[in-house]
């Protein structure tokens, strides 16, 4: 049985590479150039294409790709390790290949797709010729299938979509969105005539499809088939979220004990005080329990799949939400006043935790998810006592010793002494 919380050197090397080159290359680019990573402006290309072409170099490019779709095949494991460094910048998963909502997207055609379909969508996406989006839930159904309204319809050679999306992250700038429909999975370029997409939210847009017609191939897996495909889309988009969130609440956490270092408050350093010192306690606790729980997750989808870890994934996909949303609480308060503004990341963390308990299904289904599946494991006790139940217990052990007790009455006074003497504590 191996038994091993290490990083290999050789991947520990490329992690120490990968936390330096964040540090002086991606942050730089953000703070100056903010949105140079996405942008097709041939300006912002000649800064961040240089920066990509660094990371390929080093074999860490689309990580969570198997090396037969051009990734480096390193699995969920270290991704989860490699993500604890991209989570901290907000450029880092796009100059790494590894950007939601295209990680799931291309996962899904990977899996589902077929040859024409990868030569014409996954390569593209995977060299970040082209941007997708991914356009699931609905004003109305929100993220229930059994509620949504969006449907295809076949006439000749082409399906017509009519139905309305809301909160497709990144819709307004994709090439191609993944349209989540009653009947199927389909793959809509956004310049399709009946596509329009809403003035607002600007991020998560809200996106109406009026007629909108793709050719047949555009329907990506089986006909009926789209809950099958969102479950291995939104599967893995959930760990991911989980490992980001691992470094943004690390993050948090750095600025919170420098900030308790660097502030006084009634004569003394803000560490020396006991709510501090709770605070940073009860933080660093939750942050590694957090941590345990995702490259445990991780390593479970790395040696069985992601169907078979799906307690595991929904367990990390609630609790990242509440780390999240307590850690940078914490160092909101303990950075005071500038904590509330725009000018460290903590304000926008804070205000994004309800955001991580909603996307990707709402926290309570995956409580509720967790807790179902963990009682498949579990028995009603038969009878009117539970199995723990003390004097019944004892009398089923006594059955082993009753030979002993017979012939001994020290023990056989021993053992009614313990008897009594536990009935007496109740």
């Amino acid at each position: 049985m191996a038994w091993d919380f290490s990083t290999e050197p050789e991947f520990q090397e490329q992690l120490d590479w990968v936390e330096e080159f964040c540090r002086t290359e991606i942050e730089p680019l953000d703070l100056v150039f903010p949105g140079a990573a996405y942008s097709r402006d041939p300006k912002a290309k000649a800064l961040a294409d240089p920066l990509k072409q660094q990371v390929k170099d080093r074999g860490l490019w689309a990580l969570f790709l198997d090396r037969e779709l051009g990734g480096p095949g390193f699995g969920q494991l270290k991704l989860a390790l490699l993500n604890e460094i991209l989570g901290r910048y907000r450029s880092a998963p796009v100059i790494f290949g590894t950007a939601a909502p295209d990680t799931g997207n291309m996962e899904m055609l990977a899996a589902y797709g077929t040859d024409e379909q990868k030569r014409r969508w996954l390569y593209p996406l995977m060299k970040q010729e082209i941007f997708s989006a991914y356009s699931m839930t609905e004003p109305q159904g929100g993220s229930d299938p059994s509620l949504f309204q969006t449907h295809a319809v076949r006439d000749g050679e082409e399906w017509v979509i009519n139905g309305e999306k809301w909160f497709t992250s990144a819709g307004a700038r994709a090439d191609i969105i993944f349209v989540m429909c009653t009947n199927g999975m389909f793959v809509v370029p956004r310049d399709t005539p009946g596509v329009e997409v809403m003035e607002y939210p600007a991020l998560h847009n809200h996106i109406r499809y009026t007629d909108v017609r793709v050719p047949l191939d555009h329907l990506l897996g089986p006909e009926d088939g789209a809950k099958v495909l969102a479950q291995r889309r939104l599967g893995g988009g959930r760990i991911h979220h989980a490992m980001r969130t691992v470094a943004q609440v690390k993050l948090a956490f750095d600025m919170m004990c420098e900030r308790a270092l660097s502030r006084e408050s009634h004569g003394k350093v803000i560490a020396d005080h006991q709510m501090v010192q709770e605070a940073i306690a009860e933080s660093y606790a939750e942050i590694n329990m957090l941590r345990l729980l995702v490259l445990w997750t991780a390593w479970t989808i790395d040696n069985s799949s992601t169907r078979e870890a799906r307690t595991q994934i929904a367990a990390c996909k609630y609790t990242c939400a509440k780390v999240l949303r307590e850690v940078s609480y914490r160092a909101l308060h303990i950075m005071g006043s500038l904590g509330t503004t725009n000018l460290t990341p903590l304000q926008a963390m804070w205000a994004g935790a309800p955001t991580m308990a909603i996307l990707d299904g709402v926290d309570e289904v995956h409580k509720v998810t967790v807790a179902r599946n963990v009682l498949k494991g579990y028995q009603p006790h038969p009878g009117l006592w539970p199995t723990e139940y003390i004097p019944a217990k004892r009398e089923e052990a006594r059955k082993k010793y009753a030979s002993l007790l017979a012939a001994d009455p020290d023990l056989a006074a021993w053992a009614d002494h313990a008897a009594r003497a536990t009935a007496r504590g109740h």
